[in-house]
Order: C-alpha cells, then structure tokens, then sequence
C-alpha cells in the first residue's frame, strides 16, 4: 500500500483575478505563501519518505515549504501539470465566453473530449498524470509521500480512483492548499480525505 497525500497549491494573484493558469508560470501571492506554510505546518509530524510537485513555481513554492519540515528534496516533474489551457491562459472565464462561448461549454460538458485551443483535454492530462503517479507508487511501497499539484490535475487523479467519468471534474472542490488522501492498494485506490482546508480555517 502507497499513502499518497496530495495538495494543491496556495493561492496565486492569478487565482484572486479568477484568471486561467494552465502553464503560466505564476509564483504565490502573500496569501498563497501563508497557505503553503499552514499545510506546511499540518503535514510536519507525518512519516514523509518523499515530496514530488509540479515543476510550475506556485506549486514548488507550496511543496518547498512542506519539505522543510522533512528534510526532504522536492522531486519535480511537468506531468504533474495543470492543464494547458492554451491561448486562454491569463484571461479570465468572462473573457473566453466573450469569444469562445461555444468552445468553453462543451469543454464544461465534455471535459474528456474537448480542450482549449491550442491546449489540452482532460483526458491528455490523465494520461500522463497516471503514468508518472503510478510511477511513484511503485517506488514507494509502504510508504506515504506527498504530491503538490493543482486542481484540475488533483480533479483528474480523484475521478480515477473513484473510477468515474471526467464529466465529473466539476463535481469536485480543490480549494487553495487544500489536501487530498488516496491509498493505493494493489490495483485499488481508497479515498480517504478530499479537499481538506481546515488548516487555513482563520486566513
């Protein structure tokens, strides 16, 4: 059995403005910075054996702060992405249904099917999320590690361990530096925890 906790990262100017990120490279706001150093905090007396992040600054910037607690590298790695929104990437959900209406509700609707242009599927981020994470579970038998990501990915891993469609993504909260427990047993996954934030309860 593989514990894996996953977090998502803290917030991002970006995120205040309700801007699409994708693969923008955007670093955490002050609040964000708070948030990582809470979740930080919450995770410091868990038996860590590894942290692995997105290589994308906010998330390194959330997994950094839970590895000085552990002593740990932080193991990076692009599968771990959001999603690449495209040409969309900086512009908030009113502007793309100002010029992508069309585009933007069947990527709602079919998620798995449709992506932005010049951009990804779900179903492409599934794809190599599961691979790379199936990766670190094989190297971490018996062990929990930490995984800092965002929260179209961490959206895309929970509809795979509950072995439901990615017309459900949108079903799923994933707040800010929110934390997310699955074990991995065998060909089973068990949920334990979704989108827990009560460690940044008083921000």
């Amino acid at each position: 059995m593989t514990r894996v906790i996953f977090v998502r990262h803290g917030q991002t100017s970006w995120n205040q403005e309700g801007k699409y990120q994708g693969h923008s490279d955007i670093s955490l706001n002050e609040r964000g910075i708070r948030q990582g150093n809470l979740v930080a905090k919450r995770l410091a007396n868990e038996k860590i054996s590894a942290i692995y992040s997105s290589d994308l600054l906010r998330a390194q910037q959330t997994a950094e702060a839970i590895a000085d607690y552990h002593g740990l590298p932080v193991i990076t790695k692009p599968e771990f992405r959001e999603i690449n929104f495209g040409i969309w990437e900086g512009l908030t959900y009113q502007e793309i249904m100002a010029d992508w209406s069309e585009i933007l509700t069947a990527m709602y609707s079919k998620p798995g099917e449709i992506g932005p242009p010049q951009g990804e599927s779900f179903q492409v981020v599934k794809q190599r999320v599961t691979r790379s994470l199936q990766e670190c579970i094989a190297k971490h038998q018996e062990q929990t590690i930490v995984l800092v990501s965002h929260g179209g990915t961490m959206r895309v891993l929970l509809c795979a361990a509950l072995g439901i469609g990615l017309d459900k993504i949108w079903s799923m909260r994933q707040d800010s530096s929110a934390i997310n427990i699955i074990e991995y047993i065998d060909n089973r996954a068990v949920v334990s925890l979704v989108n827990d934030t009560w460690h940044v309860k008083d921000i």
